[in-house]
């Protein structure tokens, strides 16, 4: 295929971040009008700049060692070019760029391995993955990519440099730079670790450097609602449409533990009758893609029938009619204050409330919540169980003091 138009330009950049001084020299590679952009690590002051000539202006020693390094650059590229159009190939600049940096074919980059990963997940979403999943490595993929530029100083690693320092190194930035809390660093740790664990398998790694790693999250205290609260919350007038149906979707999710993503797709197909009368809801979970069976509580049977006419459910075939899972959490916090609740209201506590004060707490077994949850790993449902417990130990104790002054008075 014949290349229609190539050039090569040496061009500055300045700086995002307000305390760094001086714009970093890039070279440009446009090949029929897609740019390409590669840093020579070197940087200038603006003034300096010849845009024109594409050089640092004047004859100093650091003017002339940087122009050097240009034309270093450019001659590379220009070879490099050349190489390829004579074995025929089909020219972009990422090719030219990947040959510079030292990424070919049998040898594969991290963030090429990211890139390929988290778009095979962007063709799913809908299918076996949720956007939210395709959220959550995009948003790692990119704290990969501004780490190595921080603190490695490159655009892209190869799996074959990767070690157990680099994990590490990984670690501190997350903690330090981006200010992210130990349970958060180590969920986007583990995120990573998915792509590693792929190149693994795949034969791109031969060690693997997360065999050494070892940490654990931190327990964090799950916020539920108590049986009085969630009455507070059931009978409160709103007197607003949008505020009452955030709230009657949130209590049905108290009653059934379904999560935000899970009761957006509930059609009224998922609803079945059983043959001894109960009424199921019967859904595959979107974050994990474990079956979910639910027995329909009164409840939440009532709020099926009051939205089974809901002109916006209507529409979409579904259940409710839910909003995106940030303005739910805006309207909670508006309920929850209508209510005199002092906690933080999230969508996600109706899935807390449902495996504790509305299960757990009335005699339903560990294993029987964590079915209906659908969660993978059983000690994430027991993690509810020691919510419960705690929250026995506290009534406990404060029946003990009760009966202790009780005592003191009559004796």
């Amino acid at each position: 295929m014949k290349t229609e138009t190539y050039s090569v330009i040496a061009t500055i950049k300045h700086e995002k971040r307000m305390f760094e001084r001086g714009a970093i020299i890039y070279i440009r590679i446009t090949i029929n009008g897609k740019r390409t952009e590669i840093s020579i690590k070197r940087k200038i002051e603006r003034e300096r700049w010849d845009s024109n000539a594409g050089r640092v202006k004047g004859t100093k020693e650091d003017a002339r060692e940087i122009n050097s390094l240009i034309d270093t650059w450019i001659f590379k590229i220009h070879k490099a070019y050349k190489d390829l159009i004579q074995k025929d190939h089909i020219v972009n600049g990422e090719m030219i760029k990947n040959i510079l940096l030292g990424i070919n074919e049998n040898k594969k980059s991290l963030l090429q391995a990211f890139v390929t990963h988290n778009e095979i997940i962007r063709s799913r979403i809908g299918i076996d993955f949720s956007k939210s999943t395709f959220t959550r490595y995009e948003t790692t993929k990119d704290h990969v990519s501004n780490f190595l530029k921080y603190f490695y100083k490159v655009e892209d690693v190869l799996f074959d440099k990767l070690s157990y320092s680099f994990i590490t190194d990984f670690e501190h930035y997350l903690k330090v730079v981006r200010k992210c809390n130990h349970n958060s660093t180590l969920k986007y740790i583990r995120n990573f670790r998915k792509i590693i664990n792929d190149a693994v398998r795949r034969d791109w790694l031969h060690t693997d450097p997360f065999k050494a790693y070892k940490v654990k999250l931190k327990d964090t205290k799950r916020t539920f609602l108590t049986k009085e609260e969630l009455q507070a919350i059931e009978q409160k007038v709103l007197g607003n449409e949008r505020l009452t149906q955030v709230r009657d979707v949130f209590v049905f999710c108290c009653y059934t533990g379904l999560a935000h993503v899970d009761v957006t797709k509930l059609s009224p197909k998922q609803i079945v009758l059983s043959n001894d009368g109960q009424c199921w809801i019967n859904i595959d979970r979107t974050k994990t893609g474990n079956p979910s069976n639910i027995p329909l509580l009164p409840k939440a049977l009532q709020l099926i029938e009051k939205y089974k006419a809901n002109p916006m459910a209507v529409s979409r075939n579904k259940s409710f009619p839910v909003i995106t899972n940030q303005r739910m959490n805006g309207y909670l916090k508006e309920v929850a204050t209508l209510c005199g609740i002092d906690k933080k209201l999230t969508f996600h506590v109706a899935r807390h409330t449902f495996a504790t004060t509305v299960t757990l707490s009335n005699g339903i077994s560990l294993e029987t919540v964590s079915s209906m949850l659908g969660h993978k790993n059983f000690k994430t449902t027991q993690i509810y169980a020691k919510v419960v417990q705690e929250k026995i130990s506290a009534e406990m104790k404060e029946l003990q003091r009760k009966l202790s002054d009780a005592s003191g008075i009559t004796g």
